[in-house]
């Protein structure tokens, strides 16, 4: 990974401390491949995707998330729900948008995004 790349899942896991998410994994990996972070809200298991970019000029981050990479998350969120029995809950699938330019940050957070 990228030290951009991780700054932005450290920022990420800060925000989402901060709006009182359970932060339940960071980099969880299985066979299939990596969630970048699993949390909890309330009774909802959130998997969330975090796309880091230096500038939004061209593509908006969460844009980099498409068709094939959300399927695979889908994949990767039932693996770790049977693994870690949480076969009874809320799932939602969300995408933190993260554009970093000199010492400030911009966070948007999609919620439900697929």
């Amino acid at each position: 990974m990228s030290s951009l790349g991780k700054q932005g899942e450290e920022l990420a896991v800060k925000y989402l401390k901060s709006i009182k998410y359970k932060i339940l994994d960071k980099n969880y990996r299985c066979t299939i491949g990596e969630i970048d972070i699993v949390a909890k809200e309330k009774a909802t298991i959130v998997f969330i995707e975090v796309k880091t970019r230096r500038s939004a000029d061209a593509v908006e981050p969460f844009e980099s998330v498409g068709k094939k990479k959300q399927e695979k998350i889908r994949a990767l969120a039932e693996y770790y729900l049977q693994e870690k029995d949480y076969s009874e809950c809320e799932v939602r699938f969300d995408v933190l948008s993260i554009v970093r330019k000199r010492k400030e940050n911009w966070i948007e957070h999609i919620q439900d995004a697929f």
